[in-house]
């Protein structure tokens, strides 16, 4: 089987990813955990679609814009209930 290099980015970059959550989630310990919000899920999912969907560049970034966007205003919206 032939792996091209664009998805052996993409399996690269989410082996990554669910490193960097396992770390932080061992670090981080029980105490700490919040719920996911559903804004921040969304945000979440357009940022992997946005891995997924690479390979064609003004999709990928757009779908990455997008996520990153929710996430800021997920942010936001967290830092004023707080308050």
């Amino acid at each position: 089987m032939l792996v091209t290099s664009a998805g052996f980015l993409v399996v690269a970059a989410l082996v990554l990813l669910a490193i960097v959550a396992v770390a932080i989630t061992a670090w981080r310990g029980r105490a700490g955990n919040r719920p996911l919000t559903p804004l921040g899920g969304l945000a979440l999912a357009f940022v992997l679609a946005s891995l997924v969907f690479g390979e064609v560049r003004a999709l990928g970034y757009g779908l990455m814009a997008v996520g990153v966007c929710l996430a800021v205003l997920d942010i936001v919206r967290r830092q004023r209930r707080r308050r």
